[in-house]
């Protein structure tokens, strides 16, 4: 890649809720701090990070588009994932592929400190097909790995990425994934639509994307399907790890986050994508995303003024014009 387009400042933002605790590093309150800062570096395209400490809070069943690679450093992560609780703690990676439904909580008093990169499926399939054998759609086999090697090279990820570091962010990446694709790497099972409730359950998602903003009841959703509303909850959950409204909500957090990026207000993208107000699209953000919208938008408002102004200083600007 080429050099580095300036780090991405800013204290953490805080997150939402009663148990915030403290106003940030700037704050003057004492007390336990929930605070998290997702946010992208223009020199890692298709990647997501964040650093966050949570103690209270619980993130509800949700899917990402990209993979979750989540290294541990205080506190236990407990997160429920095809069928299980699983636990990661000090040292372990929480590793979780594209479009997997699973949840999150504290699994110790203090709650968990971690880092983590969320890189898109296209990321993830270049470095697999560069430096591994897998071939077809590459992924993690097990959602947790001790793997404290692995834990200190996304935390060199993120602090390269805040320092404005390419070379070295780009480099701790790519070793990071070859590492995890080696130890806990497969092949993906490709989704094929073979029976009647999967054939369903897809026909109802597709139903719910084009009418995201005004959905029907489950009732009028299942009759115009032809099927009851009890086998399509049975169907749906087989199929996506989720209820039709657990899922829909998921899929107007992910929406939200699209026009957010793209610079939609807050109160607009929450009205956009079928919540009553901001408030009620702050509420699920956080509970999905882990920070509110807002200070979601300003981290990538922060990226984009920063990546400019980085543009315009840089030699040979002013001669280029």
């Amino acid at each position: 890649m080429a050099g580095s387009t300036g780090a991405v400042a800013g204290s953490a933002a805080d997150v939402a809720g009663p148990a915030a605790g403290v106003a940030g590093p700037a704050g003057g309150t004492a007390g336990p701090a929930e605070q998290a800062r997702h946010w992208t570096y223009a020199e890692l395209p298709g990647v997501d990070l964040l650093r966050a400490h949570y103690v209270r809070k619980t993130f509800s069943r949700h899917t990402h588009e990209h993979f979750v690679i989540a290294a541990i450093r205080e506190g236990v992560d407990v997160f429920h994932h095809t069928g299980a609780d699983r636990h990661a703690g000090p040292g372990t990676l929480a590793l979780i592929n594209p479009e997997t439904a699973h949840t999150g909580r504290a699994g110790a008093p203090e709650g968990w400190r971690y880092g983590a990169v969320y890189p898109a499926p296209e990321v993830v399939a270049a470095i697999a097909a560069e430096t591994t054998t897998l071939r077809g759609t590459p992924g993690f086999v097990l959602p947790v790995l001790d793997d404290p090697y692995a834990v200190a090279l996304v935390h060199r990820v993120l602090r390269a990425a805040e320092e404005g570091n390419a070379l070295a962010a780009d480099t701790f990446l790519r070793v990071a994934v070859t590492r995890l694709l080696r130890r806990n790497g497969g092949n993906l099972p490709r989704r094929t639509v073979r029976s009647a409730g999967q054939r369903v359950a897809a026909r109802a998602r597709a139903v719910l994307e084009e009418q995201l903003a005004d959905p029907p009841s489950l009732e009028r959703l299942a009759a115009g399907l032809g099927v009851s509303s009890f086998a399509l909850l049975r169907a749906f959950r087989d199929a996506y790890g989720m209820p039709p409204h657990a899922w829909l909500t998921d899929a107007r957090v992910r929406r939200a986050r699209h026009l957010l990026d793209a610079g939609t207000s807050p109160a607009a993208a929450a009205v956009a994508v079928g919540f009553t107000d901001q408030p009620h699209l702050n509420r699920h953000f956080a509970r999905i995303v882990g920070v509110p919208p807002g200070a979601y938008q300003r981290e990538r408002k922060n990226v984009q003024d920063r990546s400019w102004a980085s543009l315009v200083a840089s030699p040979g600007w002013q001669q280029s014009e």
